[in-house]
């Protein structure tokens, strides 16, 4: 090595440790707060602790017993249909996975973050967003007209791939040839795929679910993983691999060799949603993610709820009596709520344990409970937008291709302005999908503020390297234990999520859970169908 030589390599190791060294203690100084929504209220249902006896008997026609999506939607209709004599109780956190928080007047999300335009069989989710403004005209046409501040605008989204930034989250740039034709090669199946109708002219995969064909041909796809259907069909492209597992890993919270090949598929083929004002396949996204349309259904509704968790629900003489707590400082406070049916618009692991001989309804938790996916969402409040790298720009979904973490989403990227916002908030997203479910939900329990803030910040110094910290004046972290229900290869036939969702009687069920997977558009189809239940015996 000659003088010159060693002089440029002396210098740039010391502004790289400067650096490291300023990375370390900056990162040490971010106010980094924890929330574990749910988790109070879960561990007193779970460890059964003793109740005082209760302070109020409240007496309606139809109680729901959760307030996320599935809760909201029946809420909802119910109210549009005239049946107003009911009452919501919150359940552990007021819109479940559909939930936010601010950081002053910049809101965020702390669960789910986009709507895919709904297509026809989505009908119940078209009249949501045709009674919320959302959708302008032809709410049931091939393509409605929607209200263009919600639709996503460019630049949608970007991968880093080999140290660049490149458009979309598909690795191209710098993959053989090969590899594209194998990605060209899937995606022409896919197409195909979404088109194809079953021997009863039911399309093969549609959202919800429920409307899916169930000819055996096609549920076979239910005793593989999707990674196995796809060494089976010779697809062995490694960029292709690992776009479909990061795909699994965001949908459903687990790797693709775990997620059975139907919902691998059905993440693909079933939304084909159309847009008269965009192109097909856009999303629908606010700043607070689904907050603001979840407010948006609690005020259509009437905003009639109550702030509780039921610890017990069983049918009476006369309909169902709830059991109900609350937790003010620790102390529970417990109410009975008393109601001609009740719409249990809770997880099942949550139901379970909550509803008194729910093995009388066909479903057993032994044989039955889905098994579920932790998540970890992290936001970053910034009062900066640190130095991009070059080649794509900054856009609403930053994916950098690595596990587990699933990226970032700028929340003010639908706000309409000259220039940048002074402040802004990076969501960061982690599907804890590197270990085991229990093995996270452990780790979750003994895991530090600063350990969460490391793995949270992965991908977002990936992108932006040390300087990254400089821009973050605090974060806020939500780690969901029991997130989303994960569909393991067989639970298209799990009998006891049939026995629920043909229920009709006193109790009805009305949850993502039922389906076998954690998205919008099954939530609200319980829901919708739980609340004409409920109003056809009025």
């Amino acid at each position: 090595m000659n003088r010159r030589s060693f002089l440029l390599w002396a210098g740039a190791s010391s502004a790289v440790a400067m650096g490291s060294a300023a990375e370390f203690w900056r990162w040490q100084e971010i106010t980094t707060d924890v929330n574990y929504p749910g988790m109070a209220e879960g561990h007193f249902l779970r460890d059964r602790h003793k109740l005082p006896p209760p302070t109020e008997i409240i007496q309606t026609d139809v109680v729901v017993l959760g307030s996320g999506i599935g809760g909201l939607t029946a809420a909802w209709k119910m109210n549009k249909e005239g049946l107003n004599d009911f009452l919501v109780i919150d359940g552990p956190q007021v819109y479940g996975n559909a939930a936010g928080g601010h950081f002053g007047d910049l809101a965020y999300p702390t669960g789910a973050h986009y709507l895919p335009v709904p297509s026809t069989e989505s009908f119940h989710v078209r009249e949501i967003l045709t009674d919320l403004g959302i959708i302008l005209r032809n709410p049931m046409s091939e393509k409605p007209y929607y209200d263009e501040r919600y639709l996503l605008h460019a630049p949608e989204e970007r991968l880093l791939f080999n140290g660049r930034w490149q458009e979309g989250v598909i690795p191209n740039e710098g993959v053989p040839p090969d590899e594209l034709k194998e990605h060209s090669r899937f995606f022409k199946e896919i197409e195909r795929l979404r088109h194809l109708r079953d021997s009863n002219g039911k399309r093969i995969f549609a959202i919800p679910s429920t409307l899916s064909s169930t000819d055996p041909e096609w549920q076979a796809l239910d005793s593989i993983t999707f990674k196995a259907w796809l060494e089976k069909n010779g697809y062995s492209s490694p960029t292709l691999h690992w776009y479909l597992n990061y795909c699994c890993r965001d949908d459903y919270g687990t790797r693709y060799d775990k997620v059975s090949a139907w919902a691998g598929l059905h993440y693909y083929c079933s939304r084909s949603g159309k847009a008269e004002n965009a192109e097909s396949g856009a999303w629908l996204t606010w700043p607070g993610g689904l907050s603001p349309l979840a407010e948006a259904m609690d005020k259509a509704a009437g905003s009639r709820r109550k702030s509780g968790t039921a610890v017990s629900l069983k049918t009476t003489a006369d309909g169902v009596e709830a059991h109900c707590f609350e937790l003010i400082n620790g102390i529970p406070k417990t109410f009975i709520v008393r109601a001609r049916k009740a719409i249990c618009a809770m997880p099942l692991y949550v139901a379970s344990r909550v509803v008194e001989s729910i093995q009388d309804y066909g479903f057993d938790p032994a044989l039955h409970l889905p098994t579920y996916a932790p998540w970890l969402v992290a936001n970053f409040l910034m009062n900066d937008f640190p130095h991009e790298l070059p080649d794509a720009p900054l856009s609403w979904d930053n994916v950098v291709y690595q596990e587990p973490g699933l990226g970032y989403v700028v929340s003010t990227h639908q706000d309409i302005r000259i220039t940048p916002p002074p402040k802004t908030v990076f969501s960061a997203y982690v599907a804890l999908s590197d270990q085991s479910p229990d093995a996270a939900r452990k780790w979750m329990a003994r895991v530090t503020a600063k350990e969460l803030l490391a793995a949270a910040s992965a991908d977002l110094k990936a992108a932006y390297g040390w300087k990254f910290a400089s821009c973050v004046e605090r974060v806020d972290i939500t780690l969901r234990g029991h997130a989303m229900a994960v569909p393991l290869p067989t639970f298209r036939s799990n009998p006891g999520l049939k026995a629920l969702r043909e229920l009709d009687g006193p109790i009805l069920f009305a949850h993502a859970d039922l389906s076998g997977f954690s998205v919008f558009e099954e939530a609200a189809w319980w829901g919708y169908r739980a609340a004409g239940l409920a109003l056809k015996q009025t």
